[in-house]
């Protein structure tokens, strides 16, 4: 099961894609079988060498007891150093951002974010997305 980030591809040129690793508790595993993920204003920020997903909303799970995690809480995002440096490097070029496009499970079972480096669209860009899209549809209408 994928979970994707549609409004990323609205709002972002990316430029960049990378799979990484999730630390995650039990709880939030559950949930996002259950597909309870929301990426609202979710970002990637650096903090001590580390990469950081912040605002990424895994609701709690129904069954959950006092175990149960925060909502929104920060988590920490596995890559290796070479990535990170990478990573690093480009974003402190300027204008650019990491997000993630979309959270899935690999056949072992883990849970792993693809994340994007990406620069934010100007109105413009996001009319002519909207622009396209609408043709495309057009398209595909009249073909049927």
């Amino acid at each position: 099961m994928k979970i994707k980030n549609r409004k990323a591809r609205f709002n972002y040129i990316f430029l960049e894609k990378e799979v990484a690793g999730i630390v995650l508790s039990g709880t939030e595993v559950k949930s996002i079988r259950a597909g309870k993920v929301s990426f609202t204003d979710s970002y990637c920020f650096f903090l001590d060498g580390e990469l950081w997903l912040k605002s990424l909303h895994i609701s709690e799970y129904m069954e959950g007891t006092y175990n149960n995690h925060e909502p929104k809480r920060d988590r920490k995002l596995l890559l290796k150093k070479q990535q990170l440096r990478k990573f690093k490097r480009k974003m402190e070029e300027g204008g650019l951002t990491i997000i993630p496009t979309e959270i899935f499970f690999t056949k072992k079972g883990l849970v792993k974010v693809e994340i994007a480096l990406s620069k934010g669209k100007k109105t413009f860009d996001k009319r002519n997305t909207i622009k396209d899209r609408d043709i495309k549809k057009d398209l595909e209408r009249e073909l049927k």
